[in-house]
């Protein structure tokens, strides 16, 4: 991806005080430009072999339903000029509706789930198109002041035509009241790359009364692409 191909306020600052970490361990040295050639052309390339039958459902990892409100997410990975991105490799993962992840470092007050773990991973079919099924996450405090509380979001991982093509970014809920008071969510300074961020809710993929349906697209580079790195 070229970097100089996103307009200006799309990527959040490497060093934002509010997001009190970034701080710490936000870069201070200019940035270099390395030329990678070799590991872009000749690296390992996503195969959908690695895909488990329940991969694209993540309600369907434990014995049981999951806790919380069952949703569908689907949306497309284009490129500038709106054309689709195929064969993409997509990794998502997420806390439970609790705000809990299931991971050892989260300890926070909140139950785990035995029926949802949080992760799953999908390719993108011939028009850029990606969907899977999940539980909606809750909010979850993070300490970045004994106020903070994350809005409900889920985590996206990009790779491209080899794995040493990756992208990150978060998908946020309409409305969410917590956007405001987030610094990481606000860490991006245009207003409109902001609102990218947001999926929106769609009738057309809501499954009857199993689910509702939220659509996320994903615009790699350009005037409207998604931010990425947050």
């Amino acid at each position: 991806m070229k970097f100089d191909a996103i307009e200006p306020g799309v990527y959040p600052e490497l060093i934002y005080p509010p997001y009190k970490s970034t701080v710490k361990r936000g870069p201070r040295q200019p940035l270099l430009r390395i030329r990678a050639e070799q590991p872009v052309r000749d690296n390992l390339v996503p195969s959908p072999r690695i895909l488990l039958p329940n991969d694209t459902d993540l309600t369907a990892h434990g014995n049981g339903q999951p806790l919380g409100e069952k949703i569908v997410v689907t949306g497309r990975v284009v490129d500038e000029d709106g054309q689709p991105v195929r064969n993409s490799l997509l990794e998502v993962w997420q806390c439970n509706a609790a705000g809990r992840y299931w991971h050892k470092k989260d300890q926070h007050d909140a139950p785990l789930d035995p029926n949802f773990y949080g992760l799953g991973k999908m390719m993108t079919d011939n028009d850029g198109r990606y969907r899977f099924v999940t539980i909606k996450p809750g909010p979850y405090p993070w300490g970045n002041h004994d106020k903070a509380w994350r809005p409900a979001h889920i985590h996206f991982s990009l790779f491209g035509n080899v794995y040493a093509q990756r992208l990150v970014t978060q998908m946020y809920f309409p409305s969410d009241p917590l956007f405001d008071y987030d610094p990481i969510f606000q860490s991006i300074p245009d207003l409109a790359a902001r609102q990218r961020l947001i999926s929106r809710y769609s009738l057309e993929h809501t499954d009857s009364d199993k689910m509702l349906g939220y659509e996320f697209d994903i615009v790699l580079r350009g005037r409207d692409a998604t931010p990425f790195g947050i």
